[in-house]
């Protein structure tokens, strides 16, 4: 039998079945290795996976809150994009007889007399005699640079609408 494994000063080893079994001296190790030995309490397994458990999932919650704040700011964007799908592709198909320039705002209207979709640089507002009674006015737009069109509000700010309406 080897003795010494623990490397105690005065420390013995024990042969049980094939696995040897080093035995302490209890001036070299923190733990009580015989019966008159001080009181320790044992670390309470159970109620310390508890503890981590609940502290996990409360980070977890803040992560996942913190990545679904994100997709509301995408999903967002995404509808924005959309929505400038939508205007660019009404304008592209309606009616015009005139020169449009880069961040200049328009009307998209539908014109019930000839039953089509113009686009005109007249608001329902800027006619000296009021606007035509066959115009119902869709959205107020803005040409971009990158050649899509935007809906834009009084101020010419985008707008958060969803849909075109017609």
């Amino acid at each position: 039998m080897k003795n010494n494994i623990a490397k105690g000063v005065n420390s013995k080893d024990e042969q049980i079945g094939e696995l040897t079994v080093a035995f302490i001296n209890q001036s070299s190790t923190e733990y009580a290795v015989t019966v008159g030995g001080p009181k320790f309490d044992l670390v309470p397994v159970t109620k310390q996976k508890d503890i981590m458990l609940n502290v996990g999932r409360m980070y977890a919650q803040q992560e996942y809150d913190r990545i679904m704040e994100l997709v509301k700011v995408l999903q967002k964007q995404a509808n924005q994009i959309k929505r400038r799908l939508e205007i660019t592709d009404a304008v592209h198909a309606a009616e015009y007889q005139f020169q449009v320039y880069h961040n200049q705002i328009y009307w998209l209207v539908f014109d019930s007399k000839t039953n089509n979709t113009r686009l005109t640089p007249m608001g329902p507002n800027s006619w000296s005699t009021g606007a035509p009674e066959n115009y119902e006015y869709i959205a107020r737009v803005k040409w971009l640079g990158d050649y899509t069109w935007i809906e834009v509000d009084e101020e010419g700010n985008p707008t958060d609408e969803a849909s075109i309406n017609n």
